[in-house]
């Protein structure tokens, strides 16, 4: 399992700071305790046309005998490029007047991976417009008018959130491709059912770090 972090390093200040990366303790998503910290691994990731290798610490709850991976914001569960690419793609395509082809050459994807992206981000636009929706009246931000389209509606309720949650304390530092992985918990494209709001809802997450 992962608990996502809200990261605003960039990736380069990520790689750069390795083993010694400062981490806030998480609570424990299923008993909320405190937990410690438990040695981690390497994965990969795409950053243009370079592709890392980034350390992902892991923490143990005691009570619940599991671990959590603890990935930056920047990262999303089973996707190899940076959530920011993948955000890009899914601006340019979703709301924007460009097909995938001239979206994912501007980023330098393989259009095949962006289509696959936008495929996935569709399938799940409804639960991700609720969702967010939600959040958005919960910070305080406005109620908007949802358009027509259900991926548009979702990015929209993704933009309201994010705006909303910029009026507090350090998040505004971590952009808004950032701030939705943080709060689905880098389930953007998977197949993940749960309800993201949950998360954020009852203030389960973490101050960024600078």
């Amino acid at each position: 399992m992962a608990i996502v972090w809200p990261c605003a390093l960039s990736v380069d200040e990520y790689l750069a700071a390795g083993r010694e990366l400062e981490v806030p303790r998480p609570f424990c998503p299923a008993c909320s305790g405190t937990m410690t910290f438990w040695s981690g691994y390497t994965r990969s990731l795409r950053t243009g046309e370079l592709c890392v290798r980034l350390w992902v610490p892991r923490a143990r709850c005691g009570p619940c005998r599991t671990t959590h991976a603890l990935l930056p914001a920047f990262v999303l569960l089973r996707r190899l490029d940076t959530v920011e690419t993948i955000g890009a793609v899914l601006d340019g395509v979703v709301d924007g007047p460009d097909g995938v082809r001239p979206v994912a050459k501007n980023v330098d994807v393989p259009h095949t991976t962006a289509r696959g992206w936008v495929r996935r981000f569709r399938q799940r636009a409804e639960r991700l417009a609720v969702a967010f929706a939600a959040l958005a009246v919960d910070l305080g931000g406005e109620i908007f008018s949802p358009l027509v389209e259900v991926a548009c509606r979702a990015l929209q309720a993704m933009r309201a959130a994010a705006e909303a949650a910029f009026d507090l304390p350090g998040w505004q530092s971590l952009g808004r491709w950032r701030f939705a992985s943080a709060v689905v918990g880098g389930t953007l494209l998977t197949t993940n059912k749960d309800s993201p709001y949950l998360v954020v809802g009852r203030r389960r997450f973490m101050p960024p770090v600078p």
